[in-house]
């Protein structure tokens, strides 16, 4: 296609999508020998049991999979005590977060998000042409009931909250969140991504008030990232409605057979999640002990202050030498700080052995007054 061409052709992008840059060809994916923490993932594999569903399931590959994820969506009902027409379920929960957007905001309209966030709802506010509204914690980590009620936030279609969130790791008590939800007449989209390593969670709350949609996927707790799942539990008006507007065959039979073997053994992952708890604790002392400053998280990862002379991305680069990856924010305030997440002890071994040598390293080259 000629320069002119192209250029007729990209004319004819709506608004919207002209504001987005074509996005470049990523470098080759790092190989097995690093070590991987960067993005959250359960690092196990599923448990043979839930295995076996999946690969039953590709023997019927060449069958659609099937539609509204019926039998999926009456899984999740009887495993959570709720009404089969109260949950949806997604290709992860990013896609049952991009319905909501897109059923609730028009352009000129505004959206209220924690921050710091995840920051794919940034890019999904300005798809849908809407004002991206970001609202900090308190200091302590807790709900800004004023500004969330009556503040910035006061005229967004809905407002976003992750809990715990993601990239702190923090967690606000579901009394607070009840609060807010019971106060406010606007969707709360509750993010309950890493619930199953915190020590409560909100779906009760859906019974109570029809305004709250909570989010779940099986990407980090049920080591299903690669697979897939994810669910929306609400009001059936509201769910029905994002049901609607979901794409035919939004999930792949594998998919399908997995979430409905892991809702039926959610016992399986017991292990696994004690294994995540106690290596998060070990790896903050260590991280406290070689100067890190660690927020107190409660989902599988650490968001760590790195020690002084250094900022996040160097130490990223410092890593990444060392074959192994954590993840960084251009974010407002977390230039000093890197995201690790929770793998199996031998990663984390790894880990503390790279930030004890880069410590050193920093140490001797520090000049003392």
């Amino acid at each position: 296609m000629s320069d002119a061409k192209l250029q007729s052709v990209l004319s004819s992008l709506s608004q919207v999508a002209r504001q987005l840059d074509a996005l470049p060809s990523d470098t080759p994916a790092p190989d097995s020998s690093w070590v991987k923490l960067n993005t959250n993932e359960n690092p196990f594999p599923l448990p043979e049991i839930i295995m076996q569903s999946a690969i039953a399931a590709l023997e019927r590959q060449y069958l659609y999979p099937e539609d509204d994820n019926i039998s999926l969506r009456e899984a999740a009902a009887n495993a959570y005590s709720v009404s089969m027409d109260q949950v949806i379920a997604g290709n992860g929960s990013s896609e049952l977060l991009g319905l909501v957007y897109r059923a609730f905001l028009a352009p000129g309209d505004s959206v209220a998000m924690m921050s710091p966030g995840f920051s794919f709802n940034r890019k999904l506010a300005t798809l849908q042409g809407a004002q991206f509204v970001e609202i900090e914690f308190s200091k302590d980590h807790s709900l800004p009931m004023e500004q969330l009620l009556f503040g910035p936030a006061k005229d967004a279609k809905f407002i976003l909250l992750a809990n715990p969130n993601n990239p702190t790791g923090t967690f606000v008590p579901v009394a607070d969140i009840e609060r807010l939800v019971a106060k406010s007449d606007r969707l709360i989209v509750l993010d309950e991504a890493y619930v199953d390593f915190a020590p409560e969670n909100g779906l009760r709350l859906i019974n109570r008030y029809s305004n709250l949609l909570v989010l779940r996927t099986f990407s980090k707790s049920y080591a299903a990232a690669g697979v897939r799942v994810g669910f929306g539990f609400g009001h059936p008006e509201i769910i029905g409605r994002l049901r609607n507007i979901q794409n035919v065959f939004n999930m792949n039979v594998i998919g399908q057979a997995v979430g409905i073997s892991v809702l039926a053994h959610r016992a399986a992952y017991a292990d696994n999640h004690r294994h995540i708890r106690h290596e998060r604790r070990r790896v903050t002392l260590a991280l406290s002990q070689l100067g890190f400053s660690v927020i107190p998280s409660h989902a599988n990862f650490l968001l760590a202050r790195v020690p002084t002379a250094q900022d996040g991305s160097w130490w990223q680069s410092a890593f990444a030498r060392q074959k192994i990856l954590v993840a960084v924010f251009p974010d407002k305030g977390l230039e000093n700080y890197i995201r690790v997440s929770i793998g199996t002890k031998e990663q984390m071994d790894a880990f503390l052995r790279a930030a004890s040598r880069i410590s050193r390293i920093l140490n001797m080259s520090t000049p003392r007054h």
